[in-house]
C-alpha cells in the first residue's frame, strides 16, 4: 500500500468528510489520489459517492458522465448498463424516446428489441439522448444495484471524467479512499 502511505496527508482531510468538500482543492487531491491510487480503490470510492444520499441518484449521476464522454467511453458505459437492464428494457426507453422525437435509433431499437445483446459501436452511442442514458441508468439499478459497481470500475479508468461530477461526489468518493487506508 505505498500509494496510501505516500498520499496519506491528502487522504486524512477527507477522513469522515461529507459532500461538503473538506478543502477548497479537492480537485486537485482527486487529481493525485487518482493518479495514484489502485483502480479499485478508486472504483471504491465511485460507488460510494453513486449510493450516497449526498449527491444526485444514479441515473443522473451516470448520464452526467455519459455526457462528458467520448464516443468510445459512450459505448463502453452504454454497453455495461445494457448487460444490467437487458436489452429489452433498454429498447423500451429507446422505443419511448424515438416516439418522443428522438429520430435515428429505429435500427439500434430493432437490434435490442429482438432481444440481441450486440455491442453498441461509439456512433450509435452518439445517437443516444442524455436523458435516455438517464432512464436506462435508473432502469439498470433497480433492476440489478450491482450496476453501480460496473459503472464505478469502468470510471474509476476514466478519472479525469469523473472529475466532472463536482466537488461534493469528489469529496464523498475521497473519504470512502480515506476510510479503506485506515482499514488495511
Amino acid at each position: 500500500m505505498d500509494w496510501m502511505n505516500q498520499l496519506g496527508g491528502i487522504l486524512a482531510q477527507y477522513n469522515g468528510a461529507s459532500a461538503a468538500p473538506a478543502t477548497s482543492n479537492v480537485q486537485e487531491d482527486f487529481d493525485q489520489i487518482a493518479g495514484e491510487a489502485p483502480r479499485p480503490a478508486l472504483a471504491d470510492g465511485l460507488a460510494a459517492a453513486f449510493r450516497s444520499e449526498q449527491t444526485p441518484e444514479f441515473g443522473q449521476m451516470a448520464a452526467q458522465l455519459f455526457s462528458n464522454s467520448g464516443g468510445q467511453q459512450r459505448a463502453g458505459i452504454l454497453n455495461t448498463l445494457i448487460r444490467a437492464a437487458g436489452p429489452m428494457i433498454v429498447s423500451q426507453v429507446l422505443s419511448r424516446r424515438a416516439s418522443a422525437g428522438g429520430g435515428g435509433l429505429s435500427d439500434l431499437i430493432g437490434m435490442l428489441g429482438g432481444g440481441q445483446q450486440g455491442q453498441i459501436t461509439p456512433e450509435q452511442a452518439d445517437q443516444i439522448p442524455v436523458e435516455a442514458v438517464e432512464e436506462i441508468a435508473a432502469q439498470a439499478e433497480k433492476k440489478d444495484p450491482s450496476v453501480i459497481d460496473q459503472v464505478s470500475n469502468f470510471y474509476a479508468a476514466h478519472p479525469t471524467l469523473v472529475k466532472t461530477l463536482g466537488a461534493a461526489a469528489l469529496s464523498i468518493a475521497l473519504s470512502k479512499i480515506a476510510q479503506r487506508q485506515q482499514t488495511s
